[in-house]
């Protein structure tokens, strides 16, 4: 198992030093090659206090980091030319990424199955999805249960070719070269399920036509 620094180790229970370090050695063994254990660290240490800050559940953290810094990786990857798939990336934004984009990324993946790579992210990440958005969701067959709100990051929105915003306004980035969509919905903030499902079906509907526009057959 990867040893972690003493700063990585600073200030965590034993319990979350053994699971930060076995997330440390997966990590370092899926992208062997391409980044050492500094940098693999860095983005672990960055996710665990990302998380640290909002989560309720410390026992979630070291899962949460790793699945973070995965991503991260996996973006950065792309962005420096380690990784070249020709598969779509797509990144869904709004404001806490804990509603419309969650939702979007959820059709997207069960549409487009592995022939594309989507990713979501927010502005202002809240601590939890949006029940009533899990609950509409889980209506149609697709559990986006185990996601979770997370920010977005200067690597996965340039390793994007289309950035959808959702209501986050000034506040998504915008880079040179890559295609914006900004698709104007309802935020489903503080709704019940059945004020979710029109926003629901009004996603489904971007999400296909998103997927017609790149050329990405659905399943």
């Amino acid at each position: 198992m990867t040893d972690l620094t003493p700063r990585l180790r600073q200030a965590l229970s034993i319990d979350q030093q053994i699971a930060l370090g076995t997330a440390a050695t997966r990590l370092a063994e899926e992208f062997t090659g391409v980044y050492g254990p500094e940098t693999i660290e860095r983005f672990l240490r960055s996710g665990y206090d990302q998380f640290a800050t909002a989560s309720t559940v410390p026992h979630y953290l070291p899962l949460l980091a790793e699945r973070f810094a995965r991503q991260r990786l996996q973006a950065l990857a792309r962005v420096e030319g380690h990784h070249r798939d020709g598969r779509p990336v797509v990144l869904f934004l709004c404001t806490h990424n804990a509603g419309r984009s969650q939702m979007a990324l959820g059709f997207f993946t069960h549409l487009a199955g592995d022939r594309a790579v989507a990713w979501s992210g927010g502005s202002e990440p809240g601590t939890e999805l949006n029940p009533a958005a899990v609950t509409a969701m889980a209506e149609r067959g697709i559990d986006i249960s185990q996601e979770f709100p997370k920010p977005w990051t200067d690597e996965v929105v340039r390793a994007a070719d289309v950035v959808v915003t959702m209501g986050c306004g000034d506040a998504c980035p915008v880079f040179p070269g890559t295609r914006y969509e900004n698709w104007d919905l309802d935020d489903p903030a503080g709704l019940d399920t059945a004020h979710v499902r029109p926003i629901r079906d009004d996603v489904e509907r971007r999400v296909r036509r998103l997927l017609d526009q790149i050329g990405v057959p659905v399943s």
